[in-house]
């Protein structure tokens, strides 16, 4: 199954717990981010791929008909020259391409494949720029992702795995790379989803460690001693639980609670409880976590 598929498989659960109103101030409030080239905006109004990419998963998580031709259009005119595109935004643009009844055929996809493998790292795993030795757990995770959307595997996976592998810290947690080697949440869960479709075996400290960085008021930290929990933290974290069937009931409510302070009646979710801009990349974290708290 692709990663993009197996999160949406939670993260439409989400609703059950909204409620019907709640749901259909989500559903419009991405749709007020469309834009006339058919892409979604980030935070400063611009249509972006990134998140187009969460608009598409929050709309498909929420059961609501994509805007099948305005996609089409914005994405074709992306695929004219995906050699401009950066690492993370090809990645998006695959994953998008994914999502429509009628995409781009293989061939218009080749370039894209073809432009991901330039970020091969000499260590056999993905970087986001043309400079690291190594890759990271980040980039692996979005190739893999943009991969398997297609039905595709990375060419040499020993190498991603053998890439993912070094990152470890110790205590069942990951770091990103080998630039900052400290361990945190978004890295250990990408790292635990490509084990899994690996079929690595997980440390069994891997759930304890990510259950000590819950914060004292819920939600997760991204590291730890980090002073507050976030969003995005906390969805990711929630999806590596649940992966390697970690219980975490006893903590439910209080991660109920923590993604309830941070939703607001304008149908998006805040990142953290220090952000004042809402967007849709931290709203489908929204719909992830309660998805998970649902289960």
């Amino acid at each position: 199954m692709s990663l993009r598929l197996e999160m949406l498989q939670v993260a439409r659960l989400a609703p059950t717990i909204l409620g019907e109103e709640a749901t259909s101030l989500v559903r419009d409030f991405v749709l007020r981010r469309q834009g006339e080239d058919g892409g979604f905006s980030d935070r400063d109004g611009v249509s972006d791929l990134y998140y187009t990419s969460f608009a598409i998963d929050c709309l498909t998580a929420l059961q609501v008909p994509l805007p099948q031709d305005a996609l089409g259009s914005y994405l074709e005119a992306r695929l004219e020259d995906p050699g401009s595109l950066d690492f993370v935004h090809l990645c998006c643009l695959a994953r998008c391409a994914s999502a429509l009844e009628s995409g781009p055929g293989a061939a218009a996809l080749a370039p894209v494949f073809a432009r991901i493998e330039e970020f091969r790292a000499p260590d056999g795993g993905y970087r986001q720029d043309d400079e690291s030795e190594t890759g990271s757990t980040y980039a692996a995770f979005l190739a893999y992702g943009a991969l398997s959307d297609h039905g595709r595997e990375p060419p040499e996976p020993d190498g991603v795995s053998r890439s993912v592998r070094a990152l470890e810290t110790g205590h069942g947690a990951w770091a990103n790379d080998v630039a900052l080697p400290v361990p945190n949440i978004p890295a250990t869960a990408a790292a635990v989803t490509l084990y899994r479709n690996f079929g690595l075996a997980i440390p069994p400290e891997t759930g304890p460690w990510i259950l000590s960085c819950q914060h004292p008021a819920g939600g997760f930290v991204p590291f730890p001693g980090a002073p507050l929990p976030d969003l995005l933290s906390t969805a990711v974290a929630l999806h590596a639980l649940d992966g390697i069937q970690f219980p975490f009931g006893e903590i439910q409510d209080s991660l109920l609670d923590y993604v309830d302070t941070l939703w607001t009646a304008e149908g998006g979710f805040h990142g953290s409880w220090e952000d004042d801009e809402l967007d849709i990349e931290y709203t489908y974290y929204g719909l992830l976590a309660l998805g998970h708290l649902a289960l």
